[in-house]
């Protein structure tokens, strides 16, 4: 659908629809700019599907206020929502199927591999890669975007046992609560610190040359609309940093440019490089990045040992209760939490204690409840 009068349709037919509504979004990731959608699929009983067009309907805030007390069934929420969020689609009540799948302790969640685990069926897979900014979108890919869908609200239900069975579901309903109230998050610190294999570059100035690069790359990104790494990989990025060119011939010499690389574009990079290179030394970007919770989990061992034995026994024992509840350990406790509260525990480390420590940094009353009493435990026995 790519016009007002059928959206209006649309509108109309999922507002009388009943129950879930499975909620789905294409993106064109590695391919354009940003992660907007570019194809989002609907499915409801007594409306069946829609494939929505949100370049052509930009603002689908009348689809949102119609779906506003319904419960919205996606699998792998945190990908799509900023996306919905976008085109005015938001949420009040939300079931994230991957998330249930990880809840319940299946070893393989992607929508496939659950789909066909709990449900018996296969979904085909061969478009998930595919440009989804392509217009017009051809017919196979819109056939198996429609199928991302055709079974979302049955695997729901499905696994909605599952949970209530293994008596998970309370947990699970309070983390999709989570999901929906969380706030979006700002723009990242230091986004170019996320290059990959930023590892190699060990001197300042490098890293100064890597975020002049890729600050360069991002704005030629943006204005073109394309994925920032069709127009120059991180490790293009990295090896000319690391070589730190003068000229036009010695930057093509640099692994990942070569003799194709235009004129421009090598004034571009060049011009960048000497950007750092005239960067005041107290204005150098620091060797590690800015932040706000302990030092990294290697260090303590020299910076505070005491500590140091704290996490490893804390660890230890987040890791055996996951294992006793069949569900990720990162899903029982955010390992940055285990970490904040091993580093700067409260005053008495009792499990009321570090309950309340762990409620102030976001955990949900269920991780609180399993986990505070094993890390007062582990505490003790690290004092011990």
């Amino acid at each position: 659908m790519a016009d007002d009068t059928a959206l209006a349709g649309t509108v109309a037919a999922f507002a009388a629809g009943t129950g879930p509504v499975a909620v789905d979004a294409e993106r064109a990731s590695g391919y354009r700019y940003g992660q907007r959608a570019y194809l989002i699929q609907l499915r409801r009983a007594g409306a069946g599907t829609a494939l929505i067009d949100p370049i052509a309907c930009p603002d689908l805030s009348g689809l949102g206020a119609a779906l506003a007390d319904t419960e919205w069934v996606v699998h792998a929420a945190t990908q799509d929502l900023p996306c919905l969020a976008e085109v005015g689609m938001r949420p009040a009540r939300l079931f994230d199927t991957e998330l249930a799948g990880r809840l319940a302790g299946f070893p393989r969640v992607g929508l496939g591999p659950m789909t066909e685990s709990v449900l018996g069926l296969s979904l085909a897979k061969e478009h998930s890669a595919v440009d989804w900014s392509t217009r017009p979108l051809p017919e196979p890919w819109l056939r198996y975007a429609a199928l991302d869908v055709e079974v979302l609200v049955e695997l729901r239900d499905a696994l909605e046992r599952e949970l209530d069975g293994q008596g998970k579901l309370p947990w699970a309903l309070e983390e999709f609560a989570a999901l929906v109230d969380a706030p979006r998050p700002g723009p990242r610190v230091d986004p170019w610190r996320r290059t990959s294999q930023l590892h190699k570059v060990r001197r300042r100035r490098q890293l100064a040359a890597v975020r002049e690069m890729w600050l360069t790359r991002d704005r030629i990104a943006r204005e073109r609309d394309v994925s920032p790494g069709r127009v120059l990989p991180d490790a293009s990025i990295v090896n000319a940093a690391l070589a730190m060119p003068l000229n036009g011939p010695a930057l093509i010499a640099v692994q990942g440019f070569g003799p194709r690389t235009n004129r421009r574009q090598v004034d571009q990079w060049l011009a960048a490089l000497q950007r750092a290179r005239e960067i005041p030394e107290n204005e150098l970007p620091p060797a590690a990045a800015p932040h706000d919770g302990p030092p990294p989990p290697r260090a303590w061992a020299d910076k505070d040992p005491v500590a140091a034995a704290r996490l490893s026994a804390a660890r230890a024992a987040v890791t055996a209760l996951a294992e006793q509840h069949n569900l990720p350990a990162e899903n029982l406790i955010t390992p940055d939490l285990v970490r904040r509260v091993s580093w700067e525990p409260p005053a008495t480390p009792d499990a009321d204690a570090i309950g309340t420590a762990l409620r102030a940094l976001g955990a949900r009353q269920w991780q609180v409840d399993l986990v505070a009493p094993v890390m007062a435990k582990a505490f003790g026995e690290a004092a011990a």
